[in-house]
């Protein structure tokens, strides 16, 4: 599978789009001012200790307190690659954790979403290209997916070298075939960051960031490290020529791929990678067949409807519906990754009757997911015919990104039709004219609902004039939404 990474950068933001065999996978989105906080280290104060939801509130300097769970404090390290397991301490109670006004050093793990703010834990990890050092830890594991036991034993070996009083560390994917050199030059470089984020710690008496995780540009490089990365374009020569001081520094076998992009047509032109943006923000998702998904995201879930659409099949309909149930997988799974949904998901397939096509789809949508860097967990087929999974979410979606909610419909994503509108203002007129002594009235009213009044609904409006005895004057403003209007007493 040949990959491509497309950097994007501007004064404003930064944008890195992941393209897969010629197809817009993945896109990455940060802006100057409201830069992610995901990695950042922070020395916080407890404002708040709420027992009974073992959690507290910490003020890390941010504009909302950030939360923290006592599980969060135990700690339990694990990284999100896949590590050897380790003994799982019993949560204590959150009031002999932390108390009101304490100082703590904690690390962001989610950031700010929607009205919530970022979910903070005691369990520092400060990553690099192939380890992830953990202080006050003292052993070391090594990612899941690196499957041969020699090359495992080899690498616990080295990195067993490097533990000390300062803490322990995880072998990441990429360290598969690395050398003793190289992991050496990680494990002293992550202890020299941890010295500074405790010496900053120890100059200091009030909340504020102890360390900042690398920018988008330069963190894509980092985790995209031991991926088979044909080439990473870059359109701006500054940014080109830090990032390739970067890679020759920390990531070398990534060097050769990194090249600046000087072309007119703008980057992110190639492979169409705009439009698919746009595209990536509609519900409907039209598939190949004839099919489209219907994907709707809430606060507290996101729901993929699977519809057969304009697709008749070729054989009959039990085939029909299998056959757009496979596409719609891949489909799924390319949407999670695009738009970046996380938390619960629901996936309602069209209802099959077979178990071996409910298998097979199941099967099919764990393989397409199986390319996704973030951890997904299906838990399978559901008494009502829905799949339910859950996607780790640490970072808002693209759509909360690029879109706010919109003034007109306030989210509801829908608006009232003109006649009901209409007849909103003639019941407002009654009341009013109950209330209050008026000679006339003036209906100010959108340009749509203004003709309505004047035309389809006249004989109405013609009926109230007669039943409340007082002239009604229509007015037309041009700026007001379809549902705005004002009823005001001449």
């Amino acid at each position: 599978m040949s990959s491509e990474l497309l950097i994007n950068v501007t004064p404003s933001e930064c944008r890195v789009a992941l393209i897969e065999n010629g197809v817009l996978q993945e896109i990455q989105v940060e802006r100057q001012g409201n830069l992610g906080i995901v990695g950042n280290i922070y020395l916080g104060k407890v404002s708040r200790v709420l027992p009974g939801m073992q959690a507290a509130f910490v003020d890390i300097g941010l504009e909302k307190a950030a939360f923290l769970h006592a599980s969060d404090i135990v700690n339990s390290a694990s990284f999100e690659e896949g590590v050897e397991e380790q003994p799982v301490k019993k949560v204590q109670d959150i009031r002999e954790l932390v108390k009101q006004g304490q100082f703590i050093m904690v690390q962001v793990v989610k950031d700010p979403l929607g009205t919530k703010g970022a979910r903070l834990t005691t369990d520092i990890t400060i990553p690099s290209r192939y380890l992830v050092f953990m202080p006050d830890a003292t052993h070391v594991g090594v990612s899941q997916r690196i499957e041969t036991e020699q090359e495992r034993q080899r690498l616990k070996v080295i990195v067993q070298a490097y533990n000390d009083e300062q803490g322990g560390f995880i072998v990441r994917t990429a360290a598969e075939g690395a050398s003793e050199s190289e992991l050496q030059h990680d494990a002293e470089f992550l202890k020299k960051v941890w010295q500074k984020i405790i010496t900053k710690r120890r100059k200091t008496s009030k909340a504020t960031i102890l360390h900042k995780d690398l920018t988008l540009a330069f963190r894509t490089l980092r985790d995209y490290v031991g991926e088979d990365m044909e080439r990473i374009r870059v359109d701006s020569k500054l940014s080109y020529q830090e990032l390739k001081q970067f890679t020759e520094e920390f990531v070398p076998q990534l060097s050769n791929a990194l090249e600046y992009y000087p072309g007119e047509r703008p980057i992110f032109d190639l492979f169409d990678v705009e439009n698919e943006i746009q595209k990536a923000l509609h519900r409907k998702v039209e598939l190949k067949s004839g099919g489209y998904l219907i994907i709707d995201q809430t606060e507290a879930m996101t729901t993929v409807d699977v519809n057969t659409g304009a697709f008749v099949g070729h054989r009959n309909l039990e085939e029909t519906i299998f056959n757009t149930n496979i596409e719609a997988t891949s489909a799924i799974a390319r949407q999670l990754r695009l738009r970046n949904l996380g938390g619960i998901i629901i996936i309602d397939f069209i209802d099959m009757i077979s178990d071996e096509h409910k298998r097979r789809v199941l099967h099919s949508l764990e393989v397409a997911l199986s390319k996704d860097r973030a951890k997904a967990n299906i838990t399978g087929l559901s008494a009502l015919g829905l799949v339910e999974m859950t996607r780790k979410r640490t970072r808002e979606s693209l759509e909360h990104i690029l879109c706010d909610t919109c003034p007109v419909c306030s989210g509801r994503g829908s608006l009232k039709t003109v006649k009901t509108v209409c007849y909103e203002i003639l019941r407002e007129i009654v009341r009013v004219n109950r209330a209050y002594a008026a000679d006339k009235f003036m209906v100010y009213a959108s340009p749509a609902v203004s003709e309505a009044l004047l035309n389809d609904e006249y004989h109405n409006l013609a009926e109230l004039e007669l039943f409340i005895a007082k002239q009604v004057v229509v007015q037309t403003e041009s700026l007001y939404s379809q549902e705005q209007f004002d009823v005001v007493m001449m």
